[in-house]
């Protein structure tokens, strides 16, 4: 039997009880945390929790070698990951490969970043389009199609929900300030390019959440002049960009996430 179990957002407590019994009952348990990672635990702390002993994997041991789906031919073996198990990673290829092995499986979902990080800005979920991600730029890397999304989705009056890279393996997580920072690199060049009539500018609003699931969470809206300054402090971070506000979205975004007054006037309307 296979298991992929999502350890939810933030730390061990995050664990479901379902998942919980699940784990301290098989006799393989693996972990990978390159897709995501949970700040508030340790691979020691979730062995103590779970009472089992926990084989961290690298993405070619998850992805090239599946050494767990080998395991599973014979044994009851989970695979654990942050967040959810089947969001923001691959793993659906594993219930695939492992029907086509004989191989039983059962998903135990844990809360995704793409709902939590949705619900917690304030801005209501059924109102967001297509989600985009900030790379880390690299040589002759630096896609255009973050900013090209929010604007599309502006252009369709829907929120954007924008996730920042991570490279666990080299200790690097995106901030909400290298994230801003590379929307307005990217409308420079389309500038340069002759484009006009921009969406996202240092104008815009733009909300900042951080550790989503933590104790520690920080929430900060305001334009993208002023938020790319803040400090949000440690990762995770990701970014929302509003489109057009209903009154309760702006009322909670003045109350929650320290707003000005006057996004009530710019850009909202009734329900």
């Amino acid at each position: 039997m296979l298991y992929l179990i999502g350890l939810g957002l933030s730390d061990h407590e995050d664990i479901s009880l379902k998942g919980m019994k699940v784990l301290k009952n098989l006799d393989f348990v693996y972990a990978e945390f390159f897709t995501s990672k949970l700040f508030g635990t340790s691979i020691e702390l979730i062995e103590e929790v779970i009472g089992r002993d926990v084989v961290l994997l690298n993405r070619m041991e998850v992805e090239e070698e599946s050494i767990f789906l080998n395991k599973a031919k014979k044994y009851n073996v989970a695979l654990i990951t942050g967040g959810d198990p089947l969001i923001a990673t691959t793993h659906t290829q594993f219930l695939v490969e492992a029907k086509k092995q004989g191989i039983k499986t059962e998903v135990i979902h844990g809360s995704s970043i793409l709902s939590a990080a949705e619900g917690i800005s304030g801005l209501q979920p059924y109102k967001f389009g297509k989600i985009t991600s900030i790379p880390f730029p690299d040589n002759n890397f630096f896609p255009h199609s973050p900013y090209l999304t929010i604007e599309n989705n502006l252009k369709n009056n829907a929120h954007t929900l924008v996730l920042l890279d991570i490279q666990v393996d080299k200790d690097r997580f995106m901030t909400i300030n290298q994230g801003l920072e590379y929307l307005l690199k990217v409308r420079d060049e389309l500038l340069n390019e002759g484009k006009e009539n921009f969406l996202v500018t240092e104008e815009t609003l733009a909300i900042g959440v951080a550790r989503v699931g933590s104790k520690d969470l920080k929430i900060k809206a305001g334009k993208i002049s002023d938020l790319i300054n803040s400090d949000f402090g440690s990762p995770l971070h990701c970014i929302a960009i509003p489109s057009e506000l209903q009154v309760v979205e702006a009322e909670y975004l003045i109350a929650i996430a320290g707003a000005d007054e006057s996004i009530k006037l710019l850009k909202t309307k009734n329900f």
